[in-house]
C-alpha cells in the first residue's frame, strides 16, 4: 500500500481533503517500490492501461467513497520506467487519455503516453543540448536505387567541423528520423562527440515508406543498403574503408533489417547496434506473432541454423517489460556459443523510443569508442 494513500484514508475523507492531497503532490506518487496512480472525475470505471508485458495491462482503479478521487497502487522494481494511459469509462464509452496530473510525456510516431519514472531511474544528462557542444548538420539527399525501384530519401548527419582531409566512420540507422525525433539521436551524437566518447562520425538516417515490407528481412532492401547506399556514401563523404568503421543500427523491425543485411552481406559491416529486435522464430510448430512477424520467421530460423559472423561487434539491448525479451535473450544465448563478439544489455523498460534512447551512449561508445572510451577498454 502507499503511505500517502494510507494517510489520506485515515478517518473520513472529504472533498476538501482530496483537494489538499492533490495540491501537495505530483502524481503518480513514487514511494520506494510503490507507484500510486491518481485520477479525479466522475466515471463508471477507471483503469490504468500500462505497457508492461507479463503484467495484466488493465489495472482497475478504486474510488475513494464520497469523493471523485480514484487510485491504484502498483509495486515495481527499482530503476523501472514505463509508459501508460488512463482509461475512463462512462456508460458504453471508453476513452484512453494521458494522465492529466503527470508532466512526464513520451512521444512516438503514434502519439504520446504518460511516463512512470520509478525510484532509481533518472533521465540521462547527455540527451539534453550542451551549449558547449558544436552541433552537427543534417542534409536531405536522395539515393538512386535499382533494388528499391527508384530514388530513396535519406538524411545524413555530419559532425561539426568535418574535413575532407580526414576519414570518418559511418553508421546507417534504420528509422533514422524517428531516432532523431523521439530518441534525441542528433543531440546525443553532438554530445558524445564533444565529450570524446565516440569519434566524429557520419550517420545516414534512413527512413522507410514500407517498414513491414522492407524491414522484415527483405533481400532487396539488404541489397540496396550493401550494394547501393554504402557505395553512394563512400563516393560522397570522406569515409573510412574498413568494415570495423561501418555499422548498422535499428530498433524493433529496424533491428531485423540491420542483422539480416549484415548476415546476407558478410564482411561489409563490422558493427551492429540491435535494439529490441523483432527476431521472431520457431523451434517447433507455428509462430503466433502475427502476419508481419511471420515474414521474419523463415529468415530468422535460417539465421539460427547458421548464424556465421555477421559483424565483428554487436551491441544488443532489450527491455524486460516488452514481449520481445524472449527472442532477444534467445539471440544472446545463441551467439554465446559462437565466435561472435557481442554485448547484451537489458533495461527495466518497454518497447519504446525512450528505452532505446537511454541505451545510445552505452551502445555507440562500445561499438565506436572515442579517445576517452579507449582509455578504459
Amino acid at each position: 500500500m502507499s503511505p500517502a494513500i494510507d494517510q489520506l484514508l485515515e478517518g473520513g475523507v472529504e472533498q476538501s481533503d482530496v483537494d489538499a492531497f492533490m495540491h501537495e503532490r505530483q502524481t503518480p506518487i513514487v514511494e520506494g517500490p510503490s507507484v500510486t496512480f491518481v485520477w479525479r472525475g466522475e466515471a463508471d470505471e477507471v483503469n490504468v492501461r500500462h505497457f508492461i508485458y507479463g503484467l495484466g495491462s488493465n489495472q482497475a482503479m478504486w474510488r475513494v467513497d464520497g469523493t471523485d478521487l480514484w487510485y491504484r497502487v502498483v509495486e515495481i522494481p527499482p530503476g523501472s520506467r514505463f509508459e501508460y494511459k488512463i482509461e475512463v469509462v462512462r456508460g458504453a464509452n471508453r476513452h484512453w487519455i494521458r494522465d492529466p496530473h503527470n508532466p512526464y510525456i513520451a512521444r512516438d510516431p503514434f502519439g504520446a503516453n504518460s511516463v512512470v519514472q520509478g525510484a532509481g531511474y533518472a533521465i540521462p544528462s547527455w540527451i539534453h543540448e550542451d551549449p558547449d557542444a558544436r552541433p552537427g548538420s543534417l542534409e536531405e539527399v536522395s539515393v538512386p536505387s535499382d533494388a528499391m525501384g527508384g530514388e530513396q530519401p535519406l538524411v545524413v548527419y555530419t559532425p561539426a567541423r568535418m574535413r575532407n582531409t580526414l576519414r570518418y566512420p559511418v553508421l546507417i540507422a534504420f528509422d533514422g528520423l524517428d531516432y532523431v525525433r523521439y530518441a534525441s539521436l542528433k543531440i546525443v551524437l553532438d554530445n558524445l562527440i564533444h565529450r570524446h566518447e565516440i569519434p566524429p562520425m557520419v550517420v545516414a538516417l534512413s527512413p522507410s515508406a514500407d517498414r513491414f515490407g522492407e524491414y522484415t528481412a527483405n533481400e532487396a532492401h539488404a541489397r540496396y543498403v550493401a550494394d547501393e547506399l554504402m557505395p553512394w556514401l563512400v563516393d560522397r563523404y570522406p569515409l573510412r574503408r574498413r568494415p570495423a568503421d561501418r555499422g548498422l543500427m535499428g530498433a524493433s523491425l529496424g533491428g531485423v533489417a540491420a542483422l539480416s543485411t549484415a548476415w546476407r552481406h558478410p564482411g561489409r559491416f563490422g558493427r551492429l547496434f540491435l535494439q529490441s529486435g523483432s527476431f521472431a522464430f520457431t523451434d517447433i510448430g507455428e509462430s503466433d506473432r502475427g502476419p508481419v512477424l511471420q515474414q521474419v520467421v523463415p529468415w530468422m530460423n535460417a539465421f539460427r541454423r547458421d548464424p556465421g559472423r555477421p559483424a565483428e561487434r554487436m551491441f544488443i539491448s532489450c527491455g524486460m517489460y516488452e514481449s520481445l525479451i524472449y527472442e532477444n535473450r534467445s539471440l544472446a544465448a545463441l551467439l554465446q556459443g559462437t565466435e561472435n563478439v557481442f554485448r547484451y544489455e537489458e533495461a527495466r523498460d518497454g518497447h519504446n523510443w525512450e528505452n532505446w534512447r537511454d541505451r545510445l551512449r552505452a551502445g555507440l561508445s562500445w561499438l565506436f569508442p572515442g579517445p576517452l572510451m579507449r582509455v578504459y577498454e
